[in-house]
């Protein structure tokens, strides 16, 4: 097998590399010449006292990875692939108490709780409300004079109405939850300058706001999700701390991947004018799919081996890291054709948008893709005629494909 033909310490988790694109180029190189590659990373880079990690870039290895938690660990280095360099190691280790970051058996006991919150009969109920909200969004864009963001406009206000709405969060305390997320993610781009401290102080004010929401539901039961998961008495139920930490999941991976997820998509909407009009004639249900697959908001998580094994002929060996990147998986020419390509009537369309299978397969799937159904259903009813004004300006991240601002116009 051929070496691929990278550049002389290039890193697919180094935040100035997503600062600018996500490395499709490299991806398709690794995947093609050594679909598991060692990383090599200096002293502390990561977060990690360690030498580097395994880029796992074929869609077959990133599920296999996926499905075998007993060989690769989330919780030993948590799902995080990079951190600040300056992060000490208890703060790693105390992330260990989001879902995201657990291991079966407790990982087991604790999505069986919270996932009460995603049923199907849930998320119908939430529908209109939702589709209300999405209408009104729309209309208020539509009604600005001028260019506008399509970011902070569009598509961050209903992910965070969405999750608000789920765990009822009142009005007047959802902007709270939109700004503490956002600065738990952004300590890697200096135009916020938000630092790691920052990022701590405003995970521990989300969580003390969230069990004070389970405080006040175990004193005073309701007929609602938060008292459903946390007042009645016995097993199968969350503790305070636990209802904390599963909020903090739902401000991130449900509201700024779900935001991220739109704003990709409206670009390549934008940039892809005949899918723009196939959309608006014909609203195929396969869209939100496409655009998730696209977008690929979570480029890529990480776990941690816990014994020697192989993968892609590799030895990994007992407490090894493996970067497992999605965006990669979602461009594999062995599964999809023509990956490169914006398609929204793609069909079948296995993409690992939201996870590669097993333990750790997004909860949120159904209402993510009722959100982008939702909203995009909205902007081409209201705006037809949208197009960009500039280009995208990313965030600055390790591992979030982010958008911080999208100008578009309706003029």
């Amino acid at each position: 097998m051929p070496c691929p033909a990278l550049p002389d310490g290039f890193d697919f988790t180094d935040p100035d590399v997503l600062h600018h694109r996500v490395p499709l180029p490299e991806f398709a190189e690794l995947r093609r010449a050594e679909p598991v590659r060692w990383i090599p990373q200096s002293g502390n880079v990561a977060g990690f006292q360690d030498e580097g990690y395994w880029a796992v870039t074929r869609h077959a290895d990133v599920k296999y990875v996926s499905t075998h938690p007993e060989l690769f660990s989330s919780t030993l280095n948590t799902a995080i692939i990079r951190f600040n360099e300056h992060i000490e190691r208890d703060a790693i280790d105390a992330q260990r108490l989001i879902l995201l970051n657990m291991d079966p058996p407790e990982h087991t006991r604790v999505r069986q709780i919270v996932q009460r919150v995603f049923t199907p009969r849930a998320i119908r109920a939430l529908e209109e409300r939702l589709r209300t909200r999405a209408l009104n969004i729309a209309a208020s864009a539509r009604d600005r004079s001028g260019p506008f963001d399509f970011v902070t406009e569009v598509a961050c206000e209903l992910p965070l109405q969405a999750i608000a709405e789920l765990i009822g969060i009142p009005q007047d305390d959802r902007a709270k939850i939109f700004d503490w997320s956002n600065k738990m993610i952004a300590y890697d781009d200096p135009e916020y300058a938000i630092t790691e401290e920052v990022g701590q102080e405003s995970a521990t004010e989300l969580i003390a706001y969230a069990m004070n929401m389970a405080a006040d539901r175990r004193a005073c039961p309701a007929k609602d999700i938060v008292s459903a998961l946390v007042a009645a008495e016995g097993e199968g139920n969350l503790r305070s701390d636990e209802f904390g930490f599963f909020v903090l999941m739902l401000a991130v991976a449900g509201n700024e991947t779900t935001r991220n997820a739109i704003t990709h998509g409206m670009h390549a909407f934008l940039t892809h004018p005949e899918q723009w009009e196939l959309y608006k004639r014909e609203r195929p249900a396969t869209a939100a799919e496409e655009i998730v697959r696209w977008a690929t908001p979570v480029v890529s998580f990480q776990r941690t081996a816990t014994q020697d094994t192989e993968l892609g002929g590799k030895r990994i060996k007992k407490g090894e890291r493996v970067g497992i990147f999605y965006a990669s998986a979602n461009h594999d020419p062995e599964v999809f054709e023509d990956p490169d390509a914006f398609d929204i009537t793609r069909d079948p369309n296995p993409h690992l948008g939201f996870g590669g299978g097993g333990p750790h397969y997004c909860l949120g799937k159904s209402l993510a893709v009722l959100e982008i159904d939702l909203i995009f259903n909205a902007v081409a009813d209201a705006m037809p005629g949208l197009r960009l004004v500039g280009n995208p300006r990313r965030l600055r991240s390790a591992w979030i494909n982010g958008v911080k601002e999208l100008q578009v116009s309706t003029g």
